[in-house]
């Protein structure tokens, strides 16, 4: 076996991609958890402000979710955590397209960050939240 620019760390016989994972999170925190609301122990991210902007916001919002559901489908996900993924996508962007309240739910759905748990969890790792 070749060494690879990833880890030693394998799943599968295969070397894990931790890198690329660790990418994913870190954009996942920076659009749903980047900041919190003080005195709370609820966190905001990029998305917040993003997603003031009408249909252009969520659209962004939604290309950014999909990347990181791509990312899962490189990484060899199966078809039913991609469909779980995909569904946490499509719960925000629906969400997202109510003015006022679609930003308010954003700050507790998270699909984001549900999705990299998912990535996460299949790879046997322990969550970043």
């Amino acid at each position: 076996m070749t060494t690879s620019t990833f880890s030693t760390w394998h799943y599968r016989e295969a070397p894990a991609p931790l890198a690329r994972i660790g990418r994913l999170r870190r954009l996942a925190w920076l659009i749903d958890a980047l900041g919190r609301v003080p005195g709370t122990r609820f966190r905001f991210g990029l998305n917040s402000v993003i997603g003031l902007a009408p249909w252009a916001g969520d659209a962004v919002l939604v290309a950014i979710s999909l990347y990181i559901v791509f990312e899962g489908v490189r990484l060899g996900l199966p078809r039913a955590k991609i469909v779980r993924m995909l569904l946490n996508v499509a719960v925000e962007a629906a969400f997202g397209a109510v003015p006022i309240l679609g930003d308010l739910l954003d700050v507790a759905w998270k699909a984001n960050l549900r999705n990299v748990d998912i990535i996460d969890r299949h790879f046997g790792m322990v969550s970043a939240r």
